[in-house]
């Protein structure tokens, strides 16, 4: 799968001066590596916008900054507005074709499982990306689990049951869940037993309430009229 593309130049507007940046439509980003001088760049937000929405995080990018040669980068970090979610920030991390590294690839469900189709059925999920470690070359853009395999309720596929290429060592925990088949909590159960509960509580109210109610005075009689 050939690299994508994308062009950067350097940057000299730090700080919150970046803001004026993002206006004229430039992203700041930032570039680091192992053994790598880090580096202050930007980009046109338009064109790292499209790229981001190709690349994720796994695909390698040819990261051209002016007249230097490419370097070879993933994207590391991606930081959005928390409410119109534009884009503020973007890390790239260099990396050397020939040295492994450690990165989170995400996890997709295909298929149907057979399981599902009983009544009252739910897939319940586990993690969502897989931690590998590998050459550049071989992160895959995604790591695909089949659901046509639960075949019973209760039956899951852990991090054991991923099968990768011998290039590709898993750092998760193998006997992390992924996803498996339950049965649904009955609603009508959990509505029934809500009243007597209720109940229960209102009766130990009434009874606390009666133990602690002063004791009620006797009223004396009037006496008796003198004839």
């Amino acid at each position: 799968m050939e690299d994508l593309k994308l062009k950067a130049t350097p940057r000299n507007v730090l700080g919150k001066k970046t803001r004026f940046l993002r206006r004229q439509g430039i992203t700041p980003v930032h570039l680091y590596g192992h053994n790598v001088k880090s580096l202050a760049l930007q980009c046109d937000t338009d064109e790292l916008e499209h790229l981001i929405a190709q690349a994720g995080r796994t695909r390698l990018i040819s990261l051209e900054i002016d007249s230097d040669r490419p370097r070879t980068v993933f994207v590391r970090e991606i930081q959005r507005h928390p409410i119109n979610h534009e884009l503020l920030h973007v890390d790239f991390y260099q990396v050397k074709k020939g040295e492994k590294i450690l990165v989170d690839v995400p996890i997709v469900l295909v298929g149907e499982a057979p399981a599902m189709k009983g009544k009252g059925r739910m897939l319940v999920h586990g993690i969502t990306s897989l931690s590998i470690e590998c050459l550049p070359g071989s992160v895959p853009p995604q790591i695909e689990v089949d659901l046509s395999q639960l075949e019973e309720v209760e039956q899951a596929i852990h991090v054991r049951d991923i099968t990768l290429g011998p290039e590709v060592t898993v750092r998760n925990d193998p006997e992390q869940l992924v996803v498996k088949v339950s049965q649904a909590v009955v609603k009508e159960a959990v509505e029934e037993a809500v009243p007597e509960a209720v109940e229960e509580v209102e009766a130990e109210v009434e009874a606390k309430a009666e133990a602690e109610a002063p004791a009620e005075e006797e009223t004396p009689e009037p006496p008796a009229a003198e004839s």
